[in-house]
């Protein structure tokens, strides 16, 4: 495995950059002609809700003005929702809605997993071309030790850049998610990957609500990193630690002061947390930003009809008429 991501001639590396890049400059908007900004939400939200069909959760993104879905726990959630290839088809087609991407990962900073890594990401880059999509997004390794986060962040992205030539081959550029408790968590963290990366192999797509978390200056991050983004995450934030235990709608029950209470109630709606989506999509509009932004809400104090309701007028209101 560490002779295949090492081989390679730099002429064969740029040309498959190149190609990624010019294929993702010309795919069609998923909103219509004209748009920059494409809008999707997240799968991931209804894990912590009850049971519902994919059908279901498809008439509310639709419904609430969305285009496109991210899917979260692949291939699991085709497995899940009973899906095939042709029902997704058929589903997403009837309502006029893509696929944006799907969340993928694995421990990159383990040499003895990367060839599965690599397998694995084959899978989902046939699946993703199956359905139109130009982007997989890659959350970082788990959390280990400040002490190691040099070394570890090192293997994993010399795993990276491979990984952004294998997406290459496909049509696809592939982009890091930060995470809280994973490997890129801290603004040093982020600063540090996106320096050891190789900036045509590779890029980001940063979650606001993970950065604001870990005590990042997300505007900052935009400001200087816009250009290396493929796939964003807006996502509202505010830190909330939680008086009373948070019972979810799928039974699980998240005790006051742990650390998934205070995350889950730490997440708001678009514009009710305390991240200026405005700047950031000034940001975006100066670096002439094309492709999807996902509204990812892991906790919903409604619906989820109701809450993607709001941060889709939040959008159109405040978001829209500074870039669309």
């Amino acid at each position: 495995m560490a002779r295949k991501i090492l081989s390679g001639g730099s002429s064969r590396r740029e040309f498959l950059a190149t190609l990624a890049g010019t294929l993702a400059a010309f795919r069609s908007p998923a909103d219509g002609a004209g748009k920059n900004i494409s809008w999707a939400l997240s799968l991931g939200l209804w894990g912590s809700l009850a049971p519902a069909p994919f059908t279901e959760i498809l008439d509310v993104m639709k419904d609430t003005g969305f285009s496109g879905i991210r899917m979260t726990s692949f291939p699991g959630c085709l497995r899940q929702y009973n899906l095939t290839l042709p029902v997704l088809h058929k589903e997403l087609d009837r309502r006029g809605l893509r696929i944006a991407t799907i969340s993928f990962g694995g421990p990159a900073d383990d040499p003895s997993q990367q060839e599965k890594i690599e397998n694995n990401a084959r899978e989902a880059l046939r699946f993703l071309k199956e359905f139109g999509a130009t982007e997989l997004v890659v959350f970082s390794p788990g959390r280990v030790p400040k002490v190691q986060v040099p070394e570890r962040m090192q293997i994993a992205c010399r795993f990276y850049n491979h990984l952004g030539e294998v997406a290459a081959e496909y049509g696809f550029r592939a982009g890091l998610h930060n995470h809280l408790d994973q490997l890129v968590e801290s603004q040093d963290e982020v600063e540090l990957f996106l320096r050891l990366i190789d900036p045509k192999r590779f890029h980001f797509a940063p979650d606001t609500a993970h950065l604001h978390l870990a005590g990042s200056n997300v505007v900052e991050l935009f400001e200087r990193y816009a250009d290396r983004i493929i796939f964003a995450d807006f996502k509202d934030a505010k830190l909330t630690p939680a008086a009373r235990d948070l019972v979810l709608p799928n039974g699980n029950t998240l005790k006051a002061g742990s650390a998934g209470a205070t995350f889950m109630n730490s997440i708001y709606d678009l514009g009710d947390g305390e991240i200026d989506f405005p700047r950031l999509t000034r940001i975006l509009k100066r670096r002439s930003y094309k492709g999807w932004i996902c509204v990812d809400l892991d906790y919903v104090r409604s619906s989820p009809r109701d809450s993607f309701g709001r941060s889709m007028k939040y959008i159109r209101g405040k978001l829209e008429p500074i870039y669309a």
